[in-house]
């Protein structure tokens, strides 16, 4: 549960402090970590003190101690020094390990906890009795950010965001597979949309400036309760998912502003096909030219204005109009009446959506 790095680290410190030597090693004898390669390299006699009934005990002029665990013996301490001092220094070295190995131990229960509780694995009764246990609040606001890089390591983007939030946050950062991080963020009673962004895009700032490229952020609608997290979360996967088909261009996506986008997103991709084939005549919008293309997009662009699409364009607003005419010609759709500019819309959606479905399958 809690590093050799960390164990490494700790050491160090309380070295440069007592300016003695110490080294950590597992009941077996493996070392964990060490300030020196002089000591622990008998492994004989770190098992028989391991077997033996004394919590502490000098052997060969160092200093051993062990360092429990809820009873259970984790670690072997040595240390090695001069000075009277040598035993009181091993006590609180081992106190510092030991209240290392309980932190760890309640942060990564946390985190298991998390997991479960995002894939559902819970019963009700048990979300309840786990929180209170975990010291973890069940009626505050929270919402569920999904954190994906398309070009980094995993686990190095988790250590990093939970950096980024410090130990005692109230946040649990977390993943539930190699591909997105997880962070459930918890809100004040007045946040909403606009605080949630803004961390979003906090996290996309801190990730870039440590170099990491390429960061999109979804996320779910608020819940109130605890156990409302894991739909917060299966939002914001969607959220995910969609927002690369119809929004690629933005890099941070709500669940709420999905639009039509989610409902498309949910079509079998038999009905799509039957429903461009119905609107198209077996036609493809990939067939249109580019010039046509782009005048569809900023006619939708502009609210289905035709003297602002025109003059965005830099075309008459007749050779706008004759565009369209031959639009409605080809395909049967008026763009300047709502209805058909709804139904072309969608059409050009759902097309998008099986485009992307369809990469995944080759």
């Amino acid at each position: 549960m809690i590093s050799n790095q960390i164990m490494q680290n700790t050491i160090e410190g309380i070295k440069t402090i007592a300016r003695v030597d110490l080294c950590i090693a597992d009941i077996d004898g493996k070392i964990a970590a060490t300030t020196s390669n002089d000591i622990g390299n008998d492994i004989r006699l770190i098992t028989e003190f391991a077997d033996s009934p004394a919590d502490s005990q000098e052997i060969q002029g160092n200093q051993y101690l062990k360092i429990y665990d809820e009873q259970q013996l984790e670690y072997i301490l040595i240390v090695n020094g001069a000075g009277e001092d040598l035993y009181m220094i091993g006590k609180m070295a081992a106190f510092q390990i030991q209240n290392l190995l309980v932190a760890y131990k309640e942060r990564f229960d946390k985190d298991n906890f998390i997991k479960n509780l995002l894939l559902d694995n819970l019963l009700l009764i048990d979300i309840y009795s786990r929180a209170k246990k975990l010291h973890i609040q069940t009626d505050v606001k929270r919402v569920c950010m999904i954190v994906k890089v398309e070009n980094g390591k995993d686990n190095n983007v988790l250590e990093m965001i939970r950096h980024s939030y410090g130990s005692s946050s109230k946040e649990f950062v977390t993943a539930v597979d190699e591909s997105n991080v997880i962070v459930i963020k918890e809100l004040a009673d007045g946040d909403g949309n606009a605080e949630i962004d803004k961390a979003a895009r906090t996290i996309c700032h801190y990730l870039e400036k440590e170099g990491i490229k390429h960061v999109h952020i979804a996320y779910g609608t608020i819940v109130k309760e605890l156990k409302d997290v894991s739909r917060s979360y299966k939002e914001a996967k969607m959220a995910l998912d969609v927002g690369r088909i119809f929004f690629e261009e933005r890099d941070i996506i709500a669940y709420s502003e999905l639009g039509i986008g989610r409902l498309i997103y949910q079509l079998p991709i038999p009905l799509c096909k039957m429903f461009i084939k119905e609107i198209f005549a077996g036609k493809s919008p990939d067939d249109f030219d580019e010039e046509t293309i782009v005048t569809i997009n900023k006619f939708f662009e502009n609210s289905l204005n035709v003297s602002e699409t025109s003059r965005q364009l830099f075309i008459h607003r007749n050779t706008l109009v004759y565009r369209l005419d031959k639009l409605q010609k080809s395909t049967g759709l008026d763009l300047r009446v709502f209805e058909d500019a709804i139904t072309f819309k969608i059409a050009l959606m759902v097309v998008r959506y099986m485009k992307y479905m369809e990469s995944f399958e080759y």
